[in-house]
C-alpha cells in the first residue's frame, strides 16, 4: 500500500509558459495556466508543472558543482525520429554521440537534462 501518489513533477525555470509548451510538444497534452505556474496534464501520466524561479541557474550535465538533481526518462519507440522532434521543439543534445545505446541525453530549453529511452 502506498502512502501517496505522484501528483505532479515540478520543474523550476525562468519561463513556465515556454517550458510547458516545450514539454506539451514532447509528451502531448496542453499547457494550462499562466504566470508563475503552468501545468501540462500528460495523457496517461502524472502532471508536469513548471514554476518560475527568479535567478534560475540551469544544471550542468555532468558536473558535480551544478548537478542535474533529477531528470526525466521519456520512453520512445524510435530514437532517431524522437530526436528530430525534440530538437525541432528546442532541445539541445548533451550526450548523443553513441548511437548504439538505448538512450540519448538532451537539455530542455531551460537547461534541465532529460533522456529519450528506447528501453
Amino acid at each position: 500500500m502506498s502512502v501517496a501518489k505522484v501528483g505532479a513533477v515540478v520543474l523550476d525555470c525562468p519561463d513556465p509558459s515556454a517550458l510547458a509548451g516545450f514539454y506539451a510538444g514532447v509528451v502531448g497534452g496542453a499547457a494550462e495556466g499562466e504566470g508563475d505556474w503552468v501545468d501540462v496534464k500528460v495523457p496517461g501520466g502524472p502532471t508536469l508543472a513548471f514554476q518560475r524561479a527568479e535567478g534560475y541557474v540551469p544544471p550542468r550535465w555532468p558536473a558535480a558543482d551544478r548537478s542535474q538533481q533529477f531528470h526525466l526518462d521519456l520512453t520512445v519507440e524510435d530514437l532517431d525520429a524522437a530526436e528530430k522532434e525534440v530538437l525541432a521543439l528546442g532541445a539541445r543534445p548533451l550526450d548523443t554521440e553513441d548511437r548504439s545505446r538505448t538512450f540519448r541525453v538532451y537539455a530542455d530549453p531551460a537547461g534541465h537534462p532529460f533522456c529519450l529511452c528506447a528501453c
